[in-house]
This record gives structure tokens, C-alpha cells and sequence, in this order.
């Protein structure tokens, strides 16, 4: 075996553990049920697919890789289904597990087997899409606020579910109050939920607006932030929102510059610069690889 494919499974077999710690809090909540609950080994063609998942995309590889783990490991955590009829099941919760399963051509999963009605198949669905992806602040927000509409719970109800202090979630769902500008930027990674958390605090929209515009220009910490935040509340400063045409917008020179060095760097880039033609240009990553791939970009 190449050491090219050892690594790959050793990222697999981790995946899958990982897959196992994540998911244990909530199947231990499923078996604990006052429902009764069976252990059995069910035919993987007996399985159909929750229709509730909220979840509808899985990275490729990464299925693969869980895939060639339970192969040599099998399945450490069984999946979670309820009984439809005599050789019909619908799974609850396990559909990344249940998948690899199948890329491993598996014939049979180990399965707990339980009661559910459709409201318990969703809110078991979403809880377990929450706390299995890697979701940001907006999405986390929006699956809390589908779980309190359409699964009748209240905050600490939802906090109870999700394993989170009931101001936590309150955090959260405040977020989907701020303008749709700056959720987007929540949402793509522009800005941190620390940097929303403090416009949230804002009262009027114009001025969450002018300190959001001012927090990309700027490239704000989020304590600077909370500091500037704190003062527009206090009646200390107040934030005018930059004009809609910038000089970058006026100037075709400029305009080009920016567009050309997005479609080199394969991202967002900023160029400031004042009437006198001193400036700056601002190009952004989103974690230590992106970096690497801007530096090398640049031939440093």
C-alpha cells in the first residue's frame, strides 16, 4: 500500500470516529426514549431515505474515505431508523454513514429501530445536521429558527435539544434580525458572528450599516468594533454611511485594476485610495491553505 493511500485511509478511519462521537449524544437520547427500541442488522436495500434530511450534499471524497474505513473497520455507531412495514424501514438519522455503506457495497447496517412520528423524524433530522456540519453563524441561525416554527419548541426547549445554553441560542437567532447585507457577509465569511453579535446591539439599521461598511473597509477587529459599537449606543460617535460611488467605481482605471486582480488572486480584493492616489490593496483569505495558495500565487 502507498503511503498516499495510508493517509487517505487513516483520514477515513478518522472521519468515521468522528462521524461516531458526533452523532453519540443524540442516539443516546433516541435509545433513552420511553419508545421502545430494537437493535437488529437490516438489509441496506430495506432502508429508504429520510425525507425530512435537511442535508443533501456530501463532499465526495471525504464519503470515499469513510467508505474505505468501513471496510476494514465496519460500522462503530449503527444508524437510527423507524419501522414503516414488515421489510420497510425509514431512516432517522445515520444517511453519511448509510451512504459510505453503500459505496462499500456493504449487504447489511446495524440500525436501532424506533417509533417516530413525521414532526420527531424532523427535528431529529435538523438536530443532527446541526450539530454534524460545519455550518456558519446564518445557517445554524436558520436551522434554530426552523426548529422553533415548525417543531413547536420553545428557546430552551430548542437550547435542551442542541446542547446549548438557552442565551446562546438567543445569540444566534438575533442574527437573522440584521439587515440581509449583513447576514450575506455572515454568511460568505466576510465578517466574524463576533462582528455581528456587536451590530446586532445597534439600534437603528442606517447606523448597523455605516459600522458593517466600516468594518470591511477598515478590516475591524471584533473588539474594535464592540469599542465603536458601544460608542454609537452611548450617543459618543455617530457612523455616516459612505456615499454609493466610490472613486473605484468612477475611475475605469481602478475599476479594471480590482477586476483584474480578482481573476488573478481567484478572489474578492479591495483597492482603496484617497484623491491623491495613495492607497492600498486588500486581498483577503479564509484560512492558512488560501494563504498558501495566494503566496504562491504572488511567487513569493
Amino acid at each position: 500500500m502507498s503511503a498516499k493511500k495510508a493517509g487517505g485511509l487513516g483520514k477515513g478511519l478518522s472521519a468515521l470516529l468522528s462521524d461516531s462521537d458526533d452523532v453519540l449524544r443524540e442516539e443516546k437520547k433516541i435509545t433513552s426514549s420511553v419508545d421502545p427500541v430494537h437493535f437488529k442488522m437490516i438489509p441496506l436495500d430495506q432502508i429508504k431515505a429520510n425525507p425530512f434530511q435537511p442535508r443533501t450534499h456530501f463532499e465526495e471524497e471525504a464519503l470515499q474515505e469513510l467508505s474505505d474505513s468501513i471496510k476494514v473497520q465496519g460500522i462503530i455507531q449503527p444508524i437510527t431508523v423507524r419501522k414503516m412495514s414488515e421489510d420497510h424501514y425509514q431512516l432517522i438519522s445515520g444517511e453519511r454513514r448509510l451512504q459510505a455503506s453503500k459505496l462499500a457495497k456493504t449487504k447489511e447496517i446495524p440500525a436501532f429501530i424506533r417509533t417516530a412520528n413525521d414532526q420527531q423524524m424532523l427535528e431529529m433530522a435538523l438536530i443532527e445536521n446541526i450539530q454534524r456540519e460545519n455550518l456558519n453563524a446564518i445557517e445554524i441561525s436558520l436551522s434554530y429558527k426552523r426548529l422553533i416554527a415548525e417543531c413547536n419548541l420553545n428557546m430552551e426547549e430548542l437550547g435542551t435539544r442542541v446542547g446549548k445554553k438557552r442565551a446562546t441560542v438567543n445569540n444566534y437567532l438575533r442574527l437573522l434580525r440584521l439587515p440581509p447585507d449583513i447576514q450575506a457577509a455572515v454568511r460568505d465569511g466576510s465578517i466574524s458572528m463576533g462582528h455581528a453579535r456587536a451590530l446586532i446591539t445597534i439600534e437603528k439599521i442606517e447606523d448597523q450599516i455605516g459600522l458593517f461598511k466600516k468594518i470591511v473597509r477598515e478590516n475591524l477587529s471584533v473588539r474594535k468594533t464592540e469599542e465603536l459599537a458601544s460608542a454609537i449606543i452611548s450617543g459618543k460617535i455617530g457612523v455616516k454611511t459612505p456615499a454609493k460611488s466610490t472613486r473605484d467605481e468612477e475611475d475605469p482605471h481602478y475599476k479594471d485594476l480590482k477586476n483584474r486582480l480578482q481573476s488573478h488572486f481567484g478572489t474578492k480584493v479591495s483597492v482603496n485610495y484617497n484623491q491623491k492616489g495613495k492607497g492600498e490593496i486588500h486581498i483577503p483569505f479564509n484560512d492558512s491553505d488560501d494563504l498558501n495558495r495566494i503566496i504562491e500565487i504572488i511567487d513569493l
